[in-house]
């Protein structure tokens, strides 16, 4: 095995005129009488360094940590949804900011991708974008189920089972596009009110919770 104070005197040192490799084939090196540092100057000059350069990464990675929250403390993107029945989507965090879309349906789910001050910039299942004041949004957790598969064929439906199990009996038949309220999720499947029928659906087949994520 090869020590590692031959390497580190080898960067302080200057090869002497006519030297060879030594007996392991390494380059033969002389350090420099006026530069050279003692082996245990070196560690304390090492540790040193190290320390220092500890506390430079460590905002770095407590920032990293919580880069993924907004300036409300709370996770960014995140779902809610609309407690209004009349919701101006802005184009601006601000009244002054043009009306780009009006909600005309409260409990719709939309994820919040920023924020600013009291405005948040939501996103909502078909990928529009703006911005709206929080006191127009609820913690209710709602969903739609598939919207992706608006469109493809009245026989395509979203299932909604007893249990929280791909063969668990059917409660009902949940066509793409409509909103559910979520009670839970599991990371596998959410259990949802559709109208008073209560069952449990895949988390895949909605929009308004992530994937694996589990709330109660």
């Amino acid at each position: 095995m090869i020590s590692a104070e031959p390497q580190r005197l080898a960067a302080v040192g200057q090869r002497r005129p006519g030297a060879g490799p030594d007996l392991m084939g390494n380059e033969m090196t002389v350090p420099m009488p006026k530069t050279s540092l003692p082996a245990r100057r070196f560690r304390k000059d090492l540790t040193a360094a190290l320390a220092a350069a500890l506390m430079l990464l460590a905002p770095a990675a407590a920032e990293a940590q919580s880069a993924n929250k907004g300036p409300s403390g709370l996770p960014l993107p995140r779902f809610v949804s609309l407690k209004s029945k009349k919701v101006n989507l802005r184009v601006g965090p601000g009244t002054s900011y043009a009306v780009s879309w009006m909600y005309l349906k409260s409990g719709l789910p939309v994820e919040i991708i920023q924020e600013y001050d009291n405005w948040r910039k939501i996103r909502d299942a078909d990928g529009t974008e703006g911005w709206v004041n929080q006191a127009l949004l609820s913690g209710q957790r709602t969903a739609v189920t598939a919207p992706w598969m608006r469109g493809k064929g009245g026989s395509v439906f979203v299932n909604m089972r007893h249990d929280p199990q791909s063969n668990s009996p059917l409660v009902a038949k949940l066509e793409p596009g409509v909103v559910v309220k979520l009670s839970q999720c599991n990371g596998d499947w959410c259990e949802a009110d559709y109208e008073g029928t209560e069952g449990w659906i895949s988390q895949g087949e909605i929009w308004g919770a992530y994937p694996a994520e589990v709330f109660k």
